[in-house]
């Protein structure tokens, strides 16, 4: 591509993602959303967090975990009954961080 192509590529798309970004600021009055989408609403960021955290966990290389002997299981499952025993989100990161480095290291999973 030519460098006015490019240039022109870049303005184009920073007025999409403008426009598509204002699309809720546009209105002068407020846009009416079902209830139910109200509801279902509530569980998107669950479900990104999911869709991007499981995969992470259970596949390694577009494959699924063949052996017991993975740190991510041990660390996920001692990360959960941590944050389920104390509600606590940074003694959830610590906890899962340091059984993983610890069968990482100590045991070379």
């Amino acid at each position: 591509m030519s460098p006015w192509e490019t240039v022109l590529a870049i303005i184009g798309m920073g007025l999409i993602t403008l426009l598509t970004r204002s699309f809720f600021l546009i209105p002068k009055r407020e846009l009416p959303i079902p209830d139910w989408a109200k509801q279902g609403l509530r569980y998107a960021p669950l479900a990104a967090l999911a869709a991007v955290i499981v995969p992470e966990i259970v596949m390694t290389q577009g494959q699924l975990i063949s052996t017991w002997q993975d740190a991510r299981l041990y660390a996920t499952a001692v990360a959960t009954a941590y944050f389920f025993w104390k509600r606590g989100i940074l003694g959830t990161i610590v906890s899962g961080t340091a059984v993983m480095l610890a069968l990482r290291l100590g045991l070379g999973w």
